[in-house]
């Protein structure tokens, strides 16, 4: 772990590296993904049935879940979880729901309206990860702005265990979002089956849904014939504190990023040489209760890093440089401070609003932009699952007192046969 001192004229040297975090050889990895890629459009179920055999050591028979297994998921799942699943589904939609677009008309005078259509998208694909962890709750983030769209048909892939099987907790979620189409692949090839479609599975308009480094790939490979949320790196949090922070909290919540991945990363900026000392002692202590500890230990090796700073204006400002995934403000009255943030893909205010609230429960979407892209994009929302296109009406009076402007627009480009479209309109001064 790095303890760095920084300052207004020196940061975006030292942190130019961290927005890079990307796989080494991205060429044999889009060597490999082409050719799984190919191997489905060409073979279908069974390339598909071969590629789950060889990475998932998984035979078998048929790709879609049947409502038996999801029955027995049901039943192996704890009220409990059901209870709380629930709980979140509510919390997402109900703030999901408000930011739901509607499709409006003007009349700008007497013949012309213009206006937009919105229109939901028709079919969709969401996958879920399997591997190192389960992720019932990316179901949840996925499935219900998705619902709220108006989205009709949605496939949900997730790769199985030797056993064949989703993870039970996966299913559960999928049951109570109202997903029934659920297919056992995983990886490139799941990716591809959803772009392309196969003997089984029907082809989806867009993808959205984390994956490791070649789900990645192959969803930015297929991007142009299927549409997706995003191409996301590695998770990240960054954590502004002065020194009215709390170091055990601030520990914790670096190491909540930590146990994702070996390439996670934890960064906290810091006006204070104590509190940067505190935390560094909290996270030798509390990852030695953690059951992802190696995990965690390569992620703060790799990964981690304590910037010193100035000023509490320069931790901002090398904030949104960094544009971070996840920003957690520790500083007395954050509120203040929220007009400084430029660049990020969700916030959380004051030492009660750790990360892990918005991944699982509070409403917002935990699918957010990585890698330095919250310098440019937003949160999966309910607008990822619809089109927008514009509607444009004129009468004849109203085109006839524009015709010249439009003409002589198009002939200054070149385009007289443009020109020639509102031109034969009005030949001879009369209209036909």
């Amino acid at each position: 772990m790095k303890t760095i001192y920084v300052n207004e004229t020196n940061y975006k040297e030292i942190i130019k590296n961290l927005n890079s975090r990307k796989e080494d050889f991205l060429s044999d990895i889009d060597y490999t993904v082409l050719k799984i890629i190919n191997d489905i459009k060409e073979k279908g179920d069974k390339a598909l049935l071969y590629y789950t055999k060889c990475f998932d050591k998984a035979e078998l028979k048929e790709l879609k879940v049947k409502d038996e297994e999801i029955k027995e998921a049901l039943e192996i799942v704890d009220d409990k979880f059901i209870s709380i699943i629930e709980e979140a589904k509510k919390n997402i939609y109900d703030y999901h729901l408000k930011t739901l677009q509607s499709s409006w008309m003007i009349f700008k005078n007497d013949g012309i309206m213009l206006g937009q259509k919105v229109t939901p998208i028709e079919r969709i694909g969401i996958y879920v990860p399997g591997g190192k962890a389960a992720y019932p709750s990316t179901v949840l983030m996925n499935a219900v702005p998705a619902k709220i769209a108006g989205v009709k048909s949605i496939a949900l892939a997730s790769p199985p265990d030797e056993n064949g099987k989703i993870n039970p907790y996966i299913l559960a979620a999928a049951k109570i979002c109202d997903i029934d189409e659920i297919y056992k692949i995983g990886g490139a090839q799941a990716i591809a089956a959803l772009s392309y479609g196969t003997e089984s599975i029907e082809p989806v308009n867009k993808i959205t849904g984390p994956g490791n480094i070649f789900v990645a790939r192959a969803k930015a490979l297929v991007y142009g014939k299927v549409d997706i949320d995003m191409i996301a790196g590695p998770s990240e949090i960054c954590i502004i504190a002065d020194d009215s922070a709390n170091p055990k909290f601030i520990a914790a919540d670096m190491l909540s990023q930590a146990e994702h991945d070996e390439n996670a990363a934890s960064i906290l900026i810091t006006t204070s040489t104590k509190i940067a000392a505190e935390v560094i002692e909290n996270i030798k202590i509390q990852k030695e209760n953690l059951s992802r500890r190696n995990i965690i230990e390569k992620s703060i090796e790799n990964m981690c890093l304590i910037l010193i700073s100035d000023n509490l204006k320069t931790s901002f400002d090398i904030c949104n440089e960094i544009a971070p995934e996840h920003l957690e403000i520790m500083v007395e009255n954050p509120f203040e401070k929220l007009p400084l943030v430029k660049n990020a893909g969700a916030v959380f205010l004051g030492k009660y609003s750790p990360e892990p609230l918005g991944d699982y429960f509070a409403g917002p979407n935990h699918t957010l932009p990585t890698s330095g892209t919250a310098k440019f994009s937003s949160a999966l929302n309910v607008e990822s699952f619809m089109k927008k296109c514009s509607i444009i009406f004129y009468d004849e009076n109203n085109l006839k007192k524009v015709q010249d402007k439009i003409a002589y627009f198009a002939e200054k480009e070149g385009l007289d046969g443009h020109a020639n479209s509102i031109k034969v309109r009005f030949e001879d001064g009369k209209s036909n």
